[in-house]
C-alpha cells in the first residue's frame, strides 16, 4: 500500500482559499492543510502559491481551459474539476482543492461541495482573503471608516439590471469585480443607475502582487484615464481588476494610504548574483521593499582539491593546537561545520578556543552552529576591520600563539599578513574553493544585457567578474549597487556605472542602500509631478504597460 493512501472507503476534501495573489496572505490553517495533502487540485493562477507549502511528491493533476468562448473572454472554465476532486477523494486520499481568493465569494466551489455532500465525503472549507477585500486594502482604499458605511460587492460579469439599479441608488461604497476592458462599461452602468459622474473611482490590476497598479479616476473619466495611461486598448484587457467606487477611493486619500505601491523598490526586478545558499536572506529583505528578486548563482562552492590540510587543522582544534579560529565568511563556517559533522563533533569542540567573525552574517552563522564569537569588528566589517580589534600576541596571557584561518582559495592575504605582524602564527587553510557557476538560462542572459532588470547587487569583485563572464554586462539603464569600494572599482573596470554603494560591507546594508536610492528616486518623480517609473522602463523600446 502506498504511504499516501488510506484504507477508508473515502478520503476528505479541503476547499481552500489561496487569496488574491500575495503568497503571504495564505492562512495558517491553509498551510497546515497543504502540508498534509495527498492530492493538490489548484487553479492555474494559484498553483505556484500553494504548491510551495505542499509536501514533496504531492499529486497535482492539471486543470485546463477547454471552453473556447470563456477563453476568448478571459474566464477560465476548468475541465472536470469536480470529477478530479471526487475521483481522488473516493480513492481514500486527502484532497486540497485550492481556488483564488475565497471559496465562498470568489470561486464557484459550491457545486463541488454539494457533490461531496451527496456522496458522504467529508469536507471542510478554509476561508481565504477575498480579492474584493484584499485588493482594496493593498491599494490603500479602506472600505469603511469610523462612522461605518454601506458596502456593496458586485460581479460585473453576472450583475443584473436590478443589481445595478440598487447599487446606483445607494450612496455607499461599491466594490466591482470586472476586467480592464469592461471597467468603463461598469462605470457607465452605475452612472445610468443614478451615481454622479464625478464620483471617485479607483481601479486596481494584479492586486496584492508586485505587478499591482492602481489608477484614480471618476465614474465619468475612467475610460479616458486608462487610455491616457496607455493600458487600453490592449490585448491584456481581459485581466481582472477590482474597482472601488465612493469617496474613500478619492486620490487625496490614496496618496496617504497607498502603503504597498509606494514601497521604495516596488515592482523592481533585482538581480541577486550570489551563491545559492547566501541569496535567500537577501532576497527576503528585497521582497520587504517591494522588489522581485531574481537569484542567479555566479559562484559555486566546492570542497578543496586536497582535503588533508583541512582535516589536520580540524583535528588540531580538538587537541589544543590553536588559541584562535577566525571565520571570514559564512562559507568558512559551513566548511568547518561539515567537517565537524563528518567526525561526529559539535560546537562543544570549540571549548577553550577564542572565535572571531569578520561580520554580522558570519557571526549569525556561528550562533546557528551553537558558537558565540568572542570577537566581531566594532567598525568596518572586513579583514581590515577585524585586524583593528585583534589583540597582539602576548606570551604572558596567551598560552598558544597559533591562529586557524579557514578560508576560500582566492582570499586575499590582508588578514594573514596583519596577524603575523601582531605576533601570531597562522595556519592559513583552504577550506573551500569558489568556482564560476554555469551560465543562467538564455532569457535571463537576454534580460541582463537588454535592460530587463532594474538593479543588480554585487557583493564581491568575483560576483562582478563571474556575472559578466557567464551572462554578459548589464544594460546601462540597470542600477548597479556594490557592497564596497573594491567591488565598485572592479565594476567600473568592467565598464559599469556604479550608482549605489553600501555604507559598510554588509549585504543587508547594501539592500538598504538600494532601497534608499529607490525611495529618493520615487520622491523626486512625485515632487516633479511625473509618473513613477522603474529604471528598466527607460530603456529603448520598453513598454510601460507591461508594468501592470
Amino acid at each position: 500500500m502506498s504511504p499516501t493512501t488510506h484504507p477508508t472507503a473515502a478520503g476528505n476534501v479541503t476547499f481552500l482559499g489561496a487569496g488574491p495573489g500575495d503568497p503571504g496572505l495564505l492562512t495558517l490553517r491553509a498551510v497546515e492543510a497543504l502540508a498534509s495533502a495527498d492530492v493538490l487540485i489548484a487553479e492555474p493562477a494559484v498553483l505556484d502559491v500553494v504548491r510551495a507549502h505542499a509536501r514533496a511528491g504531492v499529486d497535482t493533476p492539471q486543470l485546463t481551459i477547454v471552453d473556447e468562448a470563456s477563453t476568448t473572454a478571459g474566464i477560465p472554465v476548468l475541465r472536470d474539476a469536480a470529477n478530479l476532486v471526487m475521483e481522488a477523494a473516493r480513492s481514500g486520499r486527502r484532497v486540497v482543492r485550492a481556488v483564488s481568493g475565497d471559496p465562498g465569494l470568489d470561486g464557484d466551489a459550491a457545486g463541488e461541495m454539494l457533490a461531496c455532500a451527496s456522496e458522504g465525503i467529508p469536507f471542510e472549507v478554509v476561508p481565504g482573503v477575498a480579492a474584493a477585500v484584499g485588493v482594496p486594502a493593498y491599494a490603500g482604499v479602506p472600505l469603511r471608516g469610523a462612522a461605518g458605511a454601506d458596502v456593496r460587492f458586485v460581479d460585473a460579469r453576472t450583475a443584473s439590471e436590478r443589481c445595478w439599479a440598487e447599487v446606483g441608488a445607494s450612496d455607499g461604497t461599491v466594490v466591482v469585480s470586472t476586467t480592464l476592458e469592461t471597467v468603463a462599461a461598469a462605470a457607465g452602468e452605475l452612472v445610468s443607475a443614478g451615481r454622479k459622474p464625478d464620483t471617485p473611482m479607483s481601479v486596481t490590476i494584479a492586486g496584492t502582487t508586485t505587478r499591482q497598479r492602481t489608477w484614480s479616476a471618476t465614474l465619468g473619466t475612467v475610460a479616458q484615464v486608462l487610455k491616457q495611461a496607455k493600458v487600453l486598448p490592449s490585448p491584456d484587457g481581459h485581466q481582472a481588476v477590482i474597482a472601488v467606487v465612493g469617496e474613500r477611493s478619492a486620490p487625496a486619500q490614496r496618496d496617504q494610504l497607498s502603503w504597498f505601491e509606494s514601497k521604495p523598490l516596488f515592482g523592481w526586478r533585482v538581480l541577486v548574483p550570489r551563491t545559492k545558499e547566501q541569496a535567500a536572506s537577501l532576497s527576503d529583505q528585497l521582497r520587504s521593499y517591494g522588489a522581485v528578486p531574481h537569484e542567479v548563482p555566479t559562484i559555486a562552492v566546492e570542497p578543496p582539491r586536497t582535503p588533508q590540510q583541512m582535516e589536520r587543522a580540524v583535528k588540531g582544534l580538538v587537541t589544543g593546537r590553536y588559541e584562535w579560529i577566525a571565520f571570514t565568511s559564512v562559507n568558512a563556517v559551513k566548511a568547518v561545520r561539515e567537517k565537524f559533522e563528518e567526525y561526529g563533533l559539535d560546537a562543544r569542540a570549540f571549548a577553550g578556543i577564542k572565535v572571531a567573525a569578520v561580520g554580522e552574517q558570519t557571526a549569525a552563522a556561528l550562533v546557528e552552529f551553537g558558537v558565540k564569537p568572542d570577537l566581531v569588528p566594532s567598525g568596518e566589517q572586513s579583514a581590515a576591520g577585524l585586524l583593528e580589534d585583534w589583540p597582539p600576541y602576548d606570551p604572558v596571557f596567551d598560552p598558544i600563539d597559533r591562529v586557524f584561518l579557514p578560508r576560500a582559495d582566492i582570499a586575499t592575504e590582508t588578514l594573514v599578513a596583519g596577524l603575523i605582524e601582531l605576533g601570531w602564527e597562522v595556519d592559513d587553510v583552504t577550506a573551500y574553493r569558489t568556482v564560476r557557476a554555469s551560465p543562467p538560462p538564455a532569457d535571463t542572459r537576454e534580460a541582463i544585457k537588454g535592460g530587463g532588470f532594474d538593479a543588480v547587487l554585487f557583493t564581491s569583485s568575483s560576483t562582478v567578474r563571474n556575472l559578466v563572464g557567464i551572462a554578459g554586462k548589464p544594460h546601462n539603464v540597470t542600477v548597479i549597487a556594490c557592497i564596497g569600494p573594491a567591488t565598485a572599482k572592479t565594476a567600473e573596470e568592467h565598464g559599469l556605472r556604479v550608482d549605489v554603494m553600501a555604507p559598510e560591507p554588509s549585504v543587508h546594508k547594501l539592500a538598504q542602500a538600494l532601497a534608499d536610492f529607490g525611495a529618493a528616486r520615487r520622491d523626486a518623480a512625485v515632487s516633479a509631478g511625473e509618473h513613477v517609473t522603474r529604471p528598466s522602463e527607460r530603456r529603448p523600446g520598453a513598454r510601460r504597460r507591461r508594468t501592470t
